[in-house]
């Protein structure tokens, strides 16, 4: 069987009516979900493929509906279910037709119907005894099988049917549809621990076993969606943590990019002030050179007008002592001795 067949099989033995009369079927038994692990569990499976684009639109997920294979058949009610290209039937949902999952309306049946085990009697993979003594003879197992469900999916997170007619030790285990009727994905890798998970091709998401809180303060296991890397696809209060601290991250990030903006603005500007000092060092060391030199200059200067005045007045002494022996000469021409003046 191709993945084309796998995911467009149509169930067998439906009248050719294209609204066929359903007054005898009976759509809902006001039968309660078991327990509040059961019905977290199953929002666990159904909203974060709603809160995420992980699949395709469109697709329709649901939890605890009847699923309606044939007419005469009463219907087999999964505790989640997953059909890829179609959607609920728009209208009134006070209107019958509009409350469960009617193969004939919608063309074809779901890719994955997942069984949550919370308890002995749920005829997962065996008949329990309370269904024998109601005259049932199929598990449903068998059912899905019957009529060409592609994935089986059964998960035991309480270890409720362990035996090796069930479980066999697994908290997961996945079957897929062949020519040759159910083969299990998981035989050879019972996935028994947090972590683990199996991919499921046609439909192109995984499920994973995941150890964590949900909606409580325990920690416990869980059956999640998940990516081709094995990482759980969020829910939606996830997903906007996951974007409040992507956000902060960011903000983080600029507040990083601003303040080393700031610091390099800061460093450029300390580098022109030093750039800055160093031109007012440089000036200031040329001026005191030059002062340096024009005292230099002034004490030649005046070392000059020394020598100069210095030399004025040996001249002048020296005129003198040349009009004092002009003089003597004159007076000895007079006869007169100078020396006896």
């Amino acid at each position: 069987m191709t993945p084309q067949q796998l995911l467009t099989q149509q169930p067998e033995n439906l009248e050719q009516v294209s609204d066929p009369d359903i007054s005898h079927l009976v759509i809902e038994d006001d039968t309660p979900v078991d327990n509040f692990q059961s019905e977290q569990q199953q929002r666990l499976l159904v909203e974060p493929l709603y809160t995420s684009l992980v699949l395709p639109r469109p697709f329709l997920a649901a939890a605890n509906v009847g699923l309606f294979y044939e007419l005469k058949e009463d219907p087999i009610v999964p505790d989640v279910m997953l059909s890829l290209g179609v959607k609920k039937e728009p209208g009134n949902y006070s209107v019958p037709q509009h409350r469960s999952y009617f193969a004939w309306k919608q063309g074809k049946l779901p890719e994955v119907c997942i069984e949550i085990v919370s308890n002995k009697e749920g005829d997962e993979l065996f008949v329990s005894k309370q269904s024998q003594r109601k005259g049932k003879t199929q598990n449903k197992l068998d059912i899905y099988e019957a009529i060409g469900i592609p994935y089986y999916v059964v998960f035991d997170p309480l270890r409720h049917i362990q035996g090796p007619n069930g479980m066999d030790g697994a908290l997961l285990r996945v079957w897929k549809i062949s020519d040759q009727g159910y083969q299990e994905l998981t035989s050879n890798q019972q996935i028994t621990s947090g972590g683990e998970w199996v991919w499921l091709e046609e439909v192109g998401i995984g499920l994973m076993l995941w150890y964590g809180e949900f909606e409580e303060d325990e920690k416990t296991f869980w059956l999640r969606w998940c990516d081709q890397e094995g990482q759980p696809i969020p829910t939606g209060a996830e997903g906007n943590e996951i974007r409040d601290q992507q956000t902060q991250i960011e903000r983080q990030r600029a507040e990083r990019e601003r303040q080393r903006a700031d610091t390099q603005q800061q460093q450029l500007q300390i580098e022109r002030q030093q750039t800055q000092m160093e031109r007012q060092r440089a000036e200031m060391e040329r001026q005191r050179a030059d002062t340096q030199e024009q005292r230099a200059e002034r004490e030649r200067q005046r070392a000059e007008m020394e020598r100069q005045r210095a030399d004025t007045r040996e001249q002048q002494l020296q005129i003198e002592r040349q009009q004092a022996e002009q003089l003597k000469q004159r007076l000895r021409e007079m006869g007169i001795d100078p020396d006896q003046m």
